[in-house]
């Protein structure tokens, strides 16, 4: 799978942009704040990923646009053309449509166009909130098997209407809240329990890969290991809801549920988190998003376009070298302020120069 060309229209930085991509390495090189990184947003964008910095929809249109637009032509594994066009507008509905055929949702985006993204923010798997290793591992099961994105969107949903329930209940248990909480809480335990097995499952087979491309990148012989942290114990989640129904019910709010489970990093037997130095951090996070850009390429036959913002700019010349042996050889689309490593050479060079509104998109095949 590749990206053939990108095409915008008011999307970040961008008044317009048509780039094409080689099949292989592309660096995108320019000073801070051309709009290297909204390259690899857009593409993210159209790969059903979101934002690649957390920021909402809105927030992608330029300033002073009504909408923006995001049209990407790509190429799968069997040659076939895929055109994934992306309409995000400030006052209607946003409209995706993929060879011209309507999609309802984004989250449908993903498996038609496959990427993995590396980017500076990924330090926070490591030393950031339980929040951020949830988002990892159920994006890494949305990779692997799409279809359980939806499961991810029914337990938030089921949270939803469950923790608005808590809220007006104002803290009694009337047999009106009784009744209509034992619906909610029966619904959030089959679905899950049912998220929770289907993490530990993908944990299980991630480990050996982290593990692996933890000793490559980081040249070291210091075991990593991982362990899924659960808000319910052992038991069925089920009897914690009932358990802790006094507690939800006073606070307001679930508090116990897939949405309060951890995944637990170590190297050398200690919490990543909290004892290992900066370049350990780095090197683990980019093990985690290869070790799943893996297990896409074997569990679903695919080569995913591996997108890489900015990731030497914290690397040591050891660490960046060994990043790079690490990748797959498939399309990889990279973005540098200051330029490849020593004796890396690309097989497309894009230098980006202009400012915010307007941007220059120059094309140069390496000398």
């Amino acid at each position: 799978m590749r990206v053939r060309s990108l095409s915008l229209t008011d999307f970040r930085s961008y008044a317009r942009a048509e780039v094409e991509f080689a099949a292989g390495l592309t660096a995108v090189v320019g000073p801070n704040g051309q709009g290297k990184t909204n390259l690899l947003e857009a593409i993210g964008f159209a790969a059903g990923l979101g934002s690649l910095r957390g920021a909402s929809e809105a927030a992608l249109i330029r300033d002073g646009a009504e909408s923006a637009v995001v049209r990407c032509l790509a190429e799968a594994s069997d040659g076939r053309e895929v055109r994934i066009e992306a309409e995000l507008a400030r006052s209607r509905p946003n409209r995706v449509r993929v060879n011209n055929q309507p999609v309802a949702r984004r989250r449908d985006l993903v498996g038609v166009l496959t990427a993995t993204v590396f980017s500076p923010e990924d330090l926070d798997l490591v030393k950031g909130e339980p929040a951020r290793r949830r988002r990892w591992i159920d994006g890494a099961l949305t990779a692997v098997r799409p279809p359980l994105g939806a499961l991810r969107s029914e337990v938030d949903r089921i949270l939803r209407q469950r923790n608005t329930l808590l809220r007006q209940a104002g803290g009694r248990a009337s047999d009106d809240v009784a009744i209509t909480l034992d619906v909610w809480d029966s619904r959030l335990a089959a679905a899950g329990d049912e998220l929770r097995a289907c993490r530990q499952k993908l944990l299980d087979a991630l480990e050996p890969r982290i593990r692996s491309h933890y000793a490559q990148i980081a040249r070291d012989r210091s075991d990593t290991d991982t362990s899924y942290v659960s808000s319910w114990g052992e038991g069925s989640l089920a009897a914690a809801l009932a358990e802790a129904r006094p507690d939800d019910l006073r606070r307001a709010t679930s508090t116990v549920g897939p949405h309060r489970d951890d995944v637990l990093l170590r190297i050398g037997g200690l919490p990543a988190r909290s004892h290992a130095s900066q370049g350990e951090q780095r090197s683990l996070a980019l093990a985690l998003r290869l070790a799943v850009d893996a297990e896409v390429r074997e569990r679903r036959d695919v080569q995913p376009v591996l997108l890489l913002d900015d990731v030497f700019s914290e690397l040591d010349a050891d660490r960046a070298a060994a990043l790079l042996d690490a990748l797959p050889r498939s399309q990889r689309i990279l973005t540098t302020a200051t330029g490849l490593p020593a004796g890396v050479r690309s097989d497309q060079l894009i230098r980006l120069a202009g400012g915010a509104a307007q941007t220059v998109v120059v094309t140069e095949t390496p000398s």
